[in-house]
């Protein structure tokens, strides 16, 4: 993992995959940077993590359907929320005309 870096190098204008890279990984948190080019989660496959995750649209759009919930959740640059563990998620879609750039923060809040 690097020490310091910039999100915004070396952005790659089409990714056959979408890019996942660890930013920090410690004590039950992991920060990371993933970059989308039109991805979206396989039909009828759903995220359902152990950790909550809290994401931050830097740029690029994407749209987040839940599967508790009729409405989907389209970011923009600027938005964020906070996705509690085990609640079932999907992307439905990323921009496909430039590189979408989301920050994801993994941790476990104890309850």
């Amino acid at each position: 993992m690097p020490a310091d870096g910039n999100l915004f190098e070396s952005l790659p204008e089409r990714l056959s995959e979408e890019l996942l890279e660890k930013l920090v990984e410690q004590d039950g948190l992991r920060l990371e940077r993933i970059v989308s080019t039109g991805h979206a989660t396989p039909e009828g496959e759903w995220y359902e993590q152990e950790t909550d995750e809290w994401v931050v649209m830097l740029t690029g759009a994407a749209r987040l359907r839940f599967d508790d919930a009729e409405e989907v959740l389209t970011l923009k640059p600027g938005d964020y929320l906070l996705i509690a563990a085990g609640r079932r998620h999907r992307v439905d879609w990323t921009d496909s005309d430039s590189p979408t750039v989301w920050l994801a923060l993994h941790f476990r809040i104890p309850y």
